[in-house]
Formats: structure tokens, sequence, C-alpha cells
């Protein structure tokens, strides 16, 4: 695990009881309780252990206007470092950092066009997992107001670099980044009717239309797809509370 890399995901909610059951149906995780955390925590589980986690949408972010969200959490050397950074460039720091004992430190940020992520500095070592693997988060996609703005400021933050780019016609230029010859995901400007930016984080699973029948079946509303797109085909949903997420299918099914 380096800098830059995604290493946790956080689905903040207004009843996380109630995502566990739709979640672990869709996606096929299972679920393990944190112990000794100062709030109830909830963590998802797939075949290569921990990835994340649900807790209560903090009132501090319901208060800004936040809706139920996935937030992914990118590793750090040093958080505060990292903090002084995000500031140097433009961006705000809404919460940290902060320490979660035998855990690690966090800052909650975004950057200068909106988009919201977490800083994770691990305090011991965190195992990388395999995305291929259904289960795993495999694409985190970024549509926002200034793709060229947001890439300068991840390439400066994490590294980041862009890899590959693709026309999108009338939608402009998708930018595939990473990390070295990794990639990680896109950056894209955002459609005119899509409200906000924001991070997309995209879930591997092995049968998509399976997937997008149980999430509708369980109260999901599908707003895009499923779709083919190069090497697989998605969709994109928002779940019974409101959260954003993706679904994902390789044509190489794991």
């Amino acid at each position: 695990m380096q800098t830059g890399d995604f290493v946790w995901y956080e689905l903040l909610t207004k009843d996380p009881k109630a995502a566990v059951p739709f979640y672990t149906d869709v996606v096929g995780w299972t679920t393990e309780a944190f112990q000794g955390g100062p709030m109830e925590y909830t963590m998802w589980v797939a075949s290569q252990g921990t990835l994340g986690g649900t807790m209560p949408l903090p009132e501090q972010a319901a208060q800004m206007g936040a809706p139920p969200h996935w937030q992914a959490n990118v590793s750090v050397t040093y958080v505060d470092a990292s903090v002084a950074k995000v500031k140097s460039l433009g961006g705000q720091v809404y919460s940290g950092p902060h320490d979660i004992p035998n855990v690690g430190r966090f800052a909650v940020i975004a950057d200068p066009q909106g988009g919201v992520l977490s800083l994770f500095q691990p305090a011991g070592e965190m195992k990388p997992h395999d995305s291929s693997k259904p289960g795993e988060f495999s694409w985190n996609e970024l549509a926002t107001s200034d793709a060229e703005a947001a890439l300068k400021f991840y390439g400066d933050l994490f590294g980041w670099t862009v890899l590959e780019q693709m026309d999108m016609g009338a939608m402009g230029t998708y930018y595939i980044y990473g990390k070295g010859t990794t990639q990680l995901g896109g950056i894209m400007n955002k459609p005119k009717e899509m409200p906000v930016v924001a991070w997309i984080h995209y879930i591997l699973v092995s049968d998509l239309d399976g997937a997008v029948a149980k999430a509708k079946a369980r109260g999901a509303q599908v707003v895009n797809g499923p779709m083919d797109v190069p090497g697989g085909r998605v969709a994109q949903l928002v779940d019974p509370q409101g959260a954003f997420f993706a679904l994902h299918e390789t044509h190489a099914r794991a």
C-alpha cells in the first residue's frame, strides 16, 4: 500500500442496520462489528477480508446538506502534511485530522470543485486487495465541474497521472488516471443534469443483471444502465436511503 491507493470505503447513511441486508444481498458481502470505537460501526467483508464499513451519517455532514453517501479513504503517509497540502492547493478540510485508536488517523477533505474524499494514515500495514475479484471496489470515478483542474489537484496531492484519454463526444474527454501503470478510475466533466460534483465508486459483481434485479427488488432505483463500457458492463444506482453507487461486471468473469 502506498500514498494514493484507495484502501477503505464507508457508507454514511441514516439507518446502517437497514443498509446491511441490502448490500449483503446485492453484492454478496458479509459483515463484522468493529469493537472499541466511539460509535457503532459495521464492517463490510468480501472474500479478501474487510474493505469498508457503514455508520450513521454524521450530524455535522447532515447539517451541511450531505445526503447518505459512499466515501472513499485514500492512503497517505502523513495526514497532517496532506491536509496542509490540500489547503495550499485550494481544497477544503471538512473534518479532522482525527485519530482512531489502533487503526489510524484521518481527515475528510474536498477538492476545489467539491469532490469529497477521506485521507487515511493507517496505524499498521494494510494488505492491498485484488480489485479484479467480485465484491471488491474496482473503479473510482469523479464527475466534476472541471476535470483538468481536478486532475492537477489530485496529481499534486497523490501523484496520480493520466494513463489514457477517451473522447466521449459531446460529454468531452474521459481521463483514466492511476499510479504507475495501475488504473484506479476515471475523471470527467459531469453531465449538466447532474446537480453536484461527486465521486462514484464501482463494486465488481459476477452477475450484473442479477445484482441489479436484487437491488430493484429491495427498493433501489437504477439511474443509468446496465450498459456496455470498455471491458465490461456497468449500472449506476441509488440505494433505498439515497446513497449513489455503481455495479461493474467484467467480460472476463472472475
